[in-house]
């Protein structure tokens, strides 16, 4: 029989056996804990790399996108495609151009992990020339085979003789009155203003006025900002209903958002003629715009004017007083005008181009002779449309302002400027007179508190930076241009020098007879716009348009439009410029 210790042997070993089995399934347990754990770690560092490794494809395909977009809205060369390098992160960017937007795609690329930036940009309404030439009040004459290519709009008379010409439509409107009946206009700077277009309770604004005699409404000046890039609005004349605006337009038309800028200045709206308004009568002029919180419109205000008082709300629906209560927006009513007639004129060619205005005399007309009145015409008068309405000038104070901020920015001369050597400038103010002796390459806007006097074959060029836009040269004094003169582009379509001047010559003392613009001897391609003063333009000179309150071509003078000109724009100022409609990351 065995003994207690010789039982004791086997129990001991299998003891090991046991504790050794214990070990080996700890260690795999471990073993399977460790590799169970460094799956999911490894896997998250690896995930961590990769969204690094993404996050640099991002950024560098956004710089790229941001990049030309920066350059479409500068007006710089964009080439349809791109790339940016940025350590070993790599982005390629397609730009095509779909129904007049630019659309910007771009991606970037670090160790096949691939992000893409979307960009459309949308270019707003660029200042508008859309007629060869267009006048004030001071009307539109022409002698001696002088003539436009393009059609003339003109708010006073159209007088021809000896051979000059239109080779377009040639209309005088109603002229604009001469003096506002209702302002409402100090102090400057506003004390107050009306903010509205920016929700649906103060979507639109209404002025309550009254005039003081019975007369057609001719036009209206409102002194106003934008904030963003508000859509045009509707400037509408209605009557009374119980203290607010009625739901019907007396008469209406339409307010440029890009004739309104970052700051106040006054824009005119001309409204169509034949509505007659009474003096005993109560009226509303109503701004009716589109509702956006980023992108709305602010009126100065005060509490001075006393025939009426400022509303907020929606046209057709309801209004409630302004906050504070009692403000009234700054503005300018006018009244009148008078008639204007065509004559003297040769209009169009084989059967294209009408003549239109109350009174057409001495004229032959190719296409239609829209009058009233008539008499020595190839043509009888066509009485079936009424008189046309005046055209408000393609360029506000509001641009004329933010241009020569723009330039303020840049280098300023003190006293005059004479350029005797080919010279770069721009942006840049002259205290003085500018005198060209050289070739002057604008690389941005120029504004000459004095005169400018360019003569004797000298160039002015726009910098090829500038691509498909334009630039302006621009002057509170008179302009002169003789004996061969150059205006050149930058190289590209589009790109037009606009020569501009505030001055009103001759009708101050100080103008000594002479223009505000005084165009001669083969002149040619450059915009010149002379909104209050008189552009004289002979001896076989000419321009792609003129805008002026009085203009005279003499001697073949030619004016040629071009129809790009329909929507110009400027890299300065808020004339077309692209603005950014979509702007995301993309599949």
């Amino acid at each position: 029989m065995p003994t207690p210790d010789s039982l004791l042997v086997p129990l001991h070993g299998q003891r090991g056996q046991v504790l050794l089995g214990v070990v080996i399934l700890f260690t795999v347990i471990v073993v399977t804990v460790v590799v169970g754990l460094a799956g999911p770690i490894l896997s998250q560092v690896h995930m961590t790399n990769n969204l690094q490794q993404s996050k640099q494809s991002y950024y560098t395909a956004e710089s790229l996108a941001e990049d030309l977009a920066y350059r479409f809205r500068t007006g710089k060369q964009v080439s349809a495609s791109e790339t940016l390098s940025m350590g070993n992160t790599e982005a390629t960017a397609n730009v095509t151009t779909e129904g007049g937007q630019q659309h910007i795609r771009a991606d970037g690329d670090l160790n096949d992990l691939i992000r893409s930036v979307y960009i459309i940009l949308s270019q707003g309404s660029g200042i508008a020339f859309n007629y060869g030439t267009q006048t004030g009040n001071g009307g539109f004459i022409m002698s001696n085979n002088a003539g436009v290519n393009g059609n003339v709009y003109s708010n006073g008379n159209i007088t021809g003789s000896n051979g000059s010409f239109v080779i377009g439509t040639a209309v005088a409107a109603s002229s604009v009155a001469q003096s506002a009946d209702q302002v409402n206009d100090t102090p400057l700077p506003p004390s107050d203003s009306i903010t509205f277009g920016n929700a649906n309770g103060t979507q639109d604004l209404a002025q309550r006025f009254q005039i003081s005699v019975d007369a057609p409404a001719n036009n209206v000046s409102v002194y106003i900002r934008k904030v963003g890039s508000p859509s045009n609005a509707t400037v509408r004349i209605t009557s009374d209903n119980g203290g607010s605006p009625a739901a019907t337009s007396l008469t209406s038309a339409t307010l440029s958002a890009a004739q309104v800028t970052s700051s106040y200045g006054w824009v005119t709206v001309v409204l169509p003629t034949g509505v007659s308004l009474l003096s005993d009568a109560t009226y509303w002029i109503v701004i009716d715009a589109s509702t956006n919180s980023s992108n709305y419109y602010v009126l100065a205000a005060n509490t001075n004017y006393t025939n009426g008082q400022a509303k907020i709300g929606r046209y057709g629906n309801t209004w409630s007083d302004t906050f504070p209560v009692g403000l009234d927006g700054y503005f300018r009513f006018y009244i009148g005008g008078q008639t204007s007639t065509i004559s003297g004129l040769t209009v169009g060619q084989v059967d294209i181009g009408d003549a239109w205005a109350h009174t057409v005399t001495g004229s032959t007309i190719a296409g239609t002779n829209y009058c009233q009145n008539g008499s020595g015409n190839n043509k009888e008068c066509d009485t079936s449309k009424a008189d046309p309405g005046p055209q408000p000038y393609p360029v506000s104070e509001g641009n004329i302002a933010e241009w020569k901020a723009a330039a303020a920015g840049g280098t300023v001369y003190a006293g005059d400027k004479t350029i005797s050597t080919p010279t770069s400038m721009g942006p840049a103010e002259i205290t003085g007179d500018l005198t060209v002796n050289a070739t002057l390459t604008l690389t941005g806007v120029v504004y000459v508190h004095g005169t400018i006097s360019i003569s004797n074959n000298q160039q002015v060029i726009i910098d090829s930076s500038f691509g498909s836009a334009g630039t302006v040269l621009m002057s509170d004094g008179r302009i002169a241009l003789s004996n061969g003169v150059q205006f050149v582009g930058s190289g590209q379509a589009g790109s037009y020098v606009l020569l501009l001047t505030e001055s009103n010559c001759p009708t101050d003392a100080s103008c000594s007879g002479n223009y505000a613009v005084h165009v001669s001897n083969n002149v040619s391609a450059v915009i010149i716009n002379a909104q209050k003063g008189t552009a004289y333009v002979n001896n076989n000179a000419g321009a792609k348009e003129i805008t002026a309150d009085k203009l005279i071509l003499e001697n073949n003078a030619v004016v040629t439009y071009e129809s790009g000109l329909a929507n110009t724009v400027f890299t300065t100022g808020p004339s077309g410029g692209y603005t950014i409609s979509v702007w995301e990351e993309t599949e």
